[in-house]
């Protein structure tokens, strides 16, 4: 096994505090952080093992910390092996097996066999390097100028005569925009939760779809799956029309016609959202209707819109146990736990995780991505600490978004007025959940 594990990219990672770190990847380093030293393993356990479903096929990671220096073998499905123990695995020599004393031969016959006889491969010949192996070994691409911070004002202002190096900060809005671009395996579903309302789940559902859309140039649906009248299409730019989820589900059958089914005809059920590139499929905005949005109904119409979409984030009602909010979540690849820095929003989200552990949704949980929003400038510190201990003892990753005066009137969604740090957080988040999918 040791000698399939390629010794490129060099990973190395260091965890230098207990609430921090700093991952190398040919060269290129990004700091990691969490609230303890195993929230750090934790982040950096995520990096590598994205490096490896990117190659699909296991990376070398060399960590050091206070307790020395080891080599692991990190798979695409994050196992992790010791190197150490399968290199003294493999130089053990193997064993022959005691034989009786051969008859003696002619010296000319006794040659003739031997050279009749097939050599074994040397390991060099047994592991010859291939085309893959040879476009691995390219350097990484220059880093191109910078175009933030005072090193993208310099820039410009000297025509380029003087190019500092990009910022780390800048490098790492770089490494986001490229893990939200990635390439995925197939249509994928993220779901928004928590069964309070108010906890700002139509909001990051608005502004991961958007920051899915920006970078990735379209095929993103944000779904407003309220079993009755939801808000997101309140919140997204108005269409010519004022169809729905219900709507889309009677014409149905016409979608599910692979021969005739067009993509364009889509657009009179769904609401476009100019440059952020991405529809939102509202939930029924009829109030004196008495339709409902139930589990079967939710799986036709996802089974049918994952054909025309590449990334759908399904926002969903307060009723943990409406059938279609338990479809939502059997049919999620990423959760995505949604909480106000508010003890009630916060509890209500413990709970939900309490509820789906129940029911048997462990290993989604463990994948969960946990997203603290802030509904003040300054938000309470204390609370923020309890909750990040909490949460990420329980889901993959926990981060905090700011507070942001353009989304507190609840108003139509507008990305573009929102401040750099609130977008800057959003593509984080989108970076993270998009390290699931």
């Amino acid at each position: 096994m040791a000698d399939t594990v390629a010794t490129y990219p060099r990973i190395v990672a260091v965890v230098e505090t207990p609430t921090g770190g700093t991952v190398s990847i040919d060269g290129r380093t990004r700091p990691v952080a969490g609230p303890d030293e195993q929230g750090v393993r934790k982040e950096i356990h995520a990096l590598v093992t994205a490096t490896a479903m990117e190659l699909h096929r296991p990376v070398r990671l060399t960590t050091r910390d206070a307790r020395g220096e080891q080599q692991f073998a990190v798979h695409p499905d994050g196992r992790m092996e010791p190197l150490s123990l399968l290199d003294e695995t493999a130089a053990v020599p193997p064993t022959v097996p005691a034989v009786d004393d051969e008859p003696v031969e002619a010296p000319r016959a006794r040659a003739a066999a031997a050279a009749a006889a097939p050599q074994p491969m040397t390991r060099a010949e047994a592991r010859r390097p291939t085309l893959d192996d040879l476009l691995q070994s390219r350097p990484p691409a220059p880093l191109g100028p910078a175009t933030m911070g005072w090193q993208g004002v310099v820039r410009r202002v000297t025509a380029g005569l003087v190019s500092p190096r990009p910022s780390e900060f800048e490098l790492s809005h770089r490494s986001a925009i490229e893990r939200v671009q990635r390439s995925l395996r197939g249509p994928r579903t993220v779901v928004v939760i928590n069964p309070k309302g108010g906890a700002h789940k139509t909001t990051a559902t608005l502004l991961l779809a958007a920051t899915f859309g920006t970078h990735r140039g379209g095929s993103t649906l944000a779904w407003d799956n309220n079993e009755t009248r939801g808000t997101l299409g309140w919140r997204a730019q108005p269409a010519r029309h004022q169809n729905t989820a219900v709507d889309l589900l009677r014409d149905l059958d016409r979608f599910n016609d692979v021969r005739n089914a067009k993509v364009g005809d889509l657009d009179n059920f769904t609401r476009s959202q100019g440059s952020t590139q991405f529809d939102v499929l509202a939930s029924d905005e009829d109030a004196a209707a008495s339709s409902t949005i139930d589990a079967r109904a939710f799986n036709e119409l996802h089974a049918t819109l994952s054909r025309f979409y590449r990334v759908i984030v399904v926002d969903t009602g307060n009723n943990m146990r409406a059938s279609n909010w338990e479809a939502a979540v059997a049919a999620a690849d990423q959760l995505v736990i949604v909480s106000t820095l508010r003890e009630d929003t916060a509890a209500s989200a413990a709970w939900l995780v309490d509820g789906l552990y129940e029911k048997g949704h462990e290993a989604k949980i463990r994948e969960a991505v946990t997203v603290l929003a802030s509904p003040t400038k300054v938000p309470d510190a204390q609370l923020h600490t309890r909750l990040h201990s909490h949460f990420n003892s329980l889901t993959r990753a926990v981060l905090d978004v700011p507070h942001d005066p353009a989304l507190v009137d609840g108003g139509t969604l507008n990305f573009d007025a929102l401040a750099a740090e609130t977008r800057g957080a959003w593509l984080q988040v989108t970076a993270t959940v998009a390290d699931g999918l």
